[in-house]
């Protein structure tokens, strides 16, 4: 994975655009009136390749939204972060895909997802696509896109094709309680960790992926699968990069938190970047931290992606012990 900062490189994600609503109280699930904020632009894809883009790097996105003011809003806000939105399909007769999201008093998450039946459902490759894929030399994998036969076809393809191109992988599973019905999904998503460099679980997905039972069983199974790093998020715990020949661990930034949705497709945007851009696995997990840590820190899931000015300044504000 280790690339000279001067190297060519074009990073390239494909999957769901969505705006998110969100409730502005705790609680479980939807089934009373109460006040929500929104719409954000949002979904995992979109907002990982927000956060390359505001990190200097040439970025697009594969994605697909409907002819509606959600689109819009989404399509106006990656282009304005300089993503490059030119395989964005605006789709008649699908309107965009959504999310209602509630918080519950415990931290996690209820989902009301309009995906499978929105413009989400009609990502492909297309002739847009296929030129923004010639440039890839990165394409990052969300699992949460990977929600129908179609789309998990489309994926496999730009997977192979990137590879064959030179390029490398990454994979987040990001996987949603509400997603794992989905026939197919874990097919594919054991697909993607054995073509796949960078694997980016969160907390317990770790173990979905392999026979072991405990963390270094699978740690060491994956990574005989040919994996080159494993970059464990673990929340409130920080983060750790496992390899062949090392360990790198990096603490969780001392922040207050907001509103955690996005922070880990930041925290996996800035790793991957950094590690593209030849910095080491240290440094990288260094801003992968602190980007997760300004993201939390904002209200919504694209809110909070940050450039490296303001990634340094909180790394500097934290080494002195000020509080963000």
């Amino acid at each position: 994975m280790d690339q000279t900062a001067d190297s060519p490189r074009c990073i390239v994600t494909i999957g769901e655009i969505v705006v998110e609503i969100m409730a502005q109280t705790q609680g479980v699930g939807f089934l009373e009136p109460m006040a929500l904020k929104g719409p954000y632009p949002s979904g995992a894809p979109a907002i990982f390749i927000d956060q390359v883009a505001r990190l200097g790097v040439d970025c697009g996105i594969i994605s697909a939204v409907g002819r509606d003011d959600f689109g819009t809003l989404n399509i106006e806000r990656l282009k304005r972060d300089r993503v490059d939105v030119s395989a964005i399909l605006s789709v008649d007769s699908y309107s965009t895909g959504s999310a209602f999201v509630r918080y519950r008093p415990d931290g996690s998450r209820d989902f009301v997802y309009n995906i499978r039946q929105s413009a989400c459902s009609q990502v492909g490759l297309h002739e847009t696509s296929r030129a923004l894929l010639k440039r890839a030399t990165h394409l990052h994998i969300m699992g949460s896109s990977l929600f129908s036969f179609p789309i998990i076809d489309a994926v496999t393809t730009a997977v192979h094709q990137v590879k064959a191109q030179g390029g490398t992988i990454s994979f987040d599973p990001n996987i949603r309680k509400e997603m794992l019905d989905i026939p197919d999904m874990r097919a594919a998503l054991e697909l993607m960790l054995q073509e796949c460099d960078i694997f980016l679980p969160s907390g317990p997905e770790l173990l979905l992926f392999s026979s072991g039972t405990s963390q270094e069983e699978a740690i060491r199974e994956i990574l005989d699968m040919g994996v080159s790093e494993i970059v464990l998020k673990k929340g409130h715990e920080g983060a750790s990069c496992f390899c062949a020949d090392k360990t790198v661990h990096h603490d969780a930034f001392a922040v207050e938190e907001c509103d955690p949705t996005g922070a880990g497709d930041c925290f996996g945007a800035t790793y991957v970047t950094c590690r593209l851009s030849g910095k080491t696995r240290e440094d990288s997990l260094l801003y992968a931290c602190a980007s997760g840590a300004r993201a939390v820190s904002v209200f919504g899931p694209m809110e909070g992606t940050s450039s490296f000015a303001e990634l340094d300044a909180l790394i500097a504000a934290q080494k002195k012990g000020i509080p963000a």
